[in-house]
């Protein structure tokens, strides 16, 4: 069994493969630098979709109230820091559909990338929510053929699933995704797309190993000699 992983690995994520017996290659499929930029001293109601997002909040110098997140280790890390989000949603549309429901009256500051994606805006914005965005990373994708044939991609978010399919292809393999926004970018590439039990890359990791070895033990993959 062979996967890529459209991230770097930490090296006890490495371990999770490599106790599995399941071979890997990993590189960065995005690349995030820091963006300057200016906000108020005080903001009252602040969203954060990303660890990236989370980071650039606590290396600045002000107030903030309330934080609103998504993902559990953008939450872990918030509050690491001190900080308590009021709201942890699993992807951005949830956490807009919340903030319509129970905040509908309140200014929200959306700390984010370049490429940010639209659900969240859109959605309170057609409520009628006002919502400053206030750019504080930049993403860039980076396009790298990558030789080989893999039983899986890892994959961690919709600018990762475009960097790496726009220079190599998809369809012959299955996309493992962290999440349903990450899961929908990768089905516009392939059909075999299988989400994640959980927000995390050990949770994508442990999907992949756990479908791969059920394919290989299959009747089927044996009597085609399709162990690895």
């Amino acid at each position: 069994m062979r996967v890529l992983s459209t991230k770097i690995l930490l090296p006890n994520q490495r371990e999770l493969l490599l106790n599995a017996g399941v071979q890997f290659v990993e590189y960065n499929a995005i690349t995030i630098t820091p963006a300057v930029f200016n906000i108020p001293d005080s903001v009252t109601h602040a969203i954060v979709t990303s660890q990236h997002g989370a980071k650039a909040i606590l290396n600045a110098e002000y107030s903030i109230q309330h934080l609103y997140c998504v993902g559990e280790k953008t939450a872990a890390l918030l509050i690491e820091n001190g900080l308590q989000p009021v709201q942890v949603a699993e992807n951005a549309a949830e956490l807009a559909q919340c903030i319509v429901a129970n905040y509908p009256s309140a200014v929200f500051h959306y700390f984010c990338g370049t490429m940010r994606r639209d659900e969240l805006p859109h959605i309170l914005q057609q409520a009628g929510i006002t919502c400053h965005e206030i750019i504080v990373y930049k993403t860039t994708l980076n396009y790298k053929v990558i030789p080989g044939v893999f039983d899986g991609i890892l994959c961690y978010s919709p600018s990762g699933v475009d960097a790496f399919a726009k220079a190599n292809s998809l369809s012959n393999t299955t996309a493992f995704c962290i999440g349903e926004t990450t899961a929908a970018q990768a089905k516009k590439y392939t059909e075999r797309v299988i989400v994640a039990n959980s927000t995390r890359i050990e949770s994508v990791i442990a999907k992949a190993v756990k479908t791969l070895k059920q394919e290989v033990m299959s009747p089927r993959a044996q009597s085609r000699g399709h162990v690895k």
